[in-house]
């Protein structure tokens, strides 16, 4: 498979929010005719609406067997949801879940033998084009359904893929509720420099572009995290100062963020039952 039959044989998105939505604005961007794509959704946003007037299908009669079956609609919607693309099973239609806490094992069994299946954890960050997606496929998921799945997710940012579906529990953990633990830190910087003197908007001003500065220097640097750090910390300085308390083994972050991954992880597995 490649881009080009996804033009030639249509693209269905089984719900379009927020995460389908980013997705389809890249692959859009990446250069697939609204005209390939079939949205379903019964409260689509004006956005969406609006791209039915340069082609693309809303709430029509999706192909017989597109190239691919995107499942981008909430857990809890799932179980009412699925009947609509069972039909798509067999082995014409590559079927890409990113619904969050979903096994293999639950699409498997709609869809049937001989279905080729990926299932994709993207994270919010997609929207901006930032996000990483780690994804898994099932035994009928060749290289070529991967390599599609890749194409599509490259459109909203990095790809990684997995070894074991198990590992999900961790991505989930990690960065698919990670940047809401980015969001509370810049929360909790700003209310530090409040308790500083500073007033609340320059506070957040500040603990905002500290987020975002420190991030794109990572991302753009061949450094290690450990290293930027050393990089700024001053022996016997105010960062040094700082830093003692924020890596203390026993009441600082390590342990902290050790402890939050656990619980979102371990909330996955229950919600997997």
């Amino acid at each position: 498979m490649a881009l080009e039959e996804i033009a030639q044989r249509g693209l269905h998105l089984l719900g379009c929010g927020k995460m389908g939505s980013a997705m389809l604005a890249g692959w859009l961007e990446a250069g697939v005719p609204p005209g390939a794509v079939w949205v379903t959704d019964p409260n689509p946003s004006d956005w969406v609406s609006g791209l039915a007037a340069r082609g693309l299908h809303l709430n029509d009669t999706p192909p017989a067997a597109p190239a691919l079956c995107l499942l981008a609609v909430k857990p809890q919607m799932m179980g009412a949801a699925l009947p609509t693309v069972q039909a798509f099973g067999g082995g014409g239609t590559l079927i890409v879940s990113i619904a969050a806490g979903t096994p293999i094992s639950a699409f498997e069994a709609v869809f049937g033998p001989g279905t080729p299946i990926v299932r994709a954890m993207p994270n919010t960050p997609a929207a901006v084009g930032k996000g990483i997606t780690a994804i898994i496929g099932n035994a009928e998921a060749t290289e070529a359904h991967l390599a599609l799945t890749e194409a599509l997710l490259d459109a909203i940012g990095q790809v990684v893929r997995l070894e074991h579906e198990d590992q999900m529990d961790a991505v989930t953990g990690v960065s698919g509720s990670g940047p809401a633990y980015v969001f509370h830190m810049i929360e909790a910087l700003a209310a530090a420099a409040e308790a500083e003197g500073l007033a609340p908007d320059l506070a957040m001003q500040l603990a905002r572009a500290t987020v975002v500065g420190a991030a794109a220097l990572a991302e753009g640097s061949d450094e290690s995290a450990a290293q930027l750090r050393i990089n700024v910390t001053s022996p016997k300085g105010t960062t040094e100062a700082g830093l003692r308390h924020l890596m203390d083994p026993e009441t600082g972050l390590p342990p902290l963020m050790k402890r939050t991954v656990a619980a979102a992880a371990a909330r996955g597995r229950e919600l997997r039952g």
